[in-house]
């Protein structure tokens, strides 16, 4: 299939299958023509990427992923490796979540004696440190 099929069938650009693609995730042939040519394993290939994708896992992440993302990757037992990078991201992702909610009380403290009287009550834009 060409890559307009496989981006029409998964839901994913043709932008993202060349970049999954050129990532090393993904890979086609290339027709006479010079047009990608996908085979029909690659709509659980990009499907299973997206998934991961979706959890929060960089295109790098998901490189541990790569023996399992031809199969069923919800069904299939997770690899030592794959957990440990996924437990990795996720202490990535706290600690961006502790950054950004720090920032953010530092700023609504900042606000909280001026904004007051510029905001009104009805709005509900409660501008206090959680």
């Amino acid at each position: 299939m060409r890559i307009g099929e496989l981006a029409k069938l998964t839901g994913v650009t043709a932008r993202a299958l060349r970049h999954y693609e050129q990532a090393g995730l993904l890979t086609s042939a290339r027709a006479h023509n010079g047009y990608r040519s996908y085979g029909e394993g690659a709509v659980v290939r990009v499907r299973n990427l997206r998934h991961l994708l979706s959890t929060g896992l960089t295109l790098e992440d998901v490189r541990a992923f790569l023996p399992c993302l031809d199969g069923d990757i919800a069904a299939a037992a997770p690899s030592e490796r794959g957990i440990r990078v996924a437990l990795d991201r996720l202490a990535v992702l706290d600690e961006r979540i502790a950054a950004q909610t720090e920032a953010r009380d530092r700023l609504a403290a900042a606000l909280a004696p001026v904004a007051a009287a510029r905001i009104p009550a009805a709005t509900g834009q409660a501008l206090r440190p959680r």
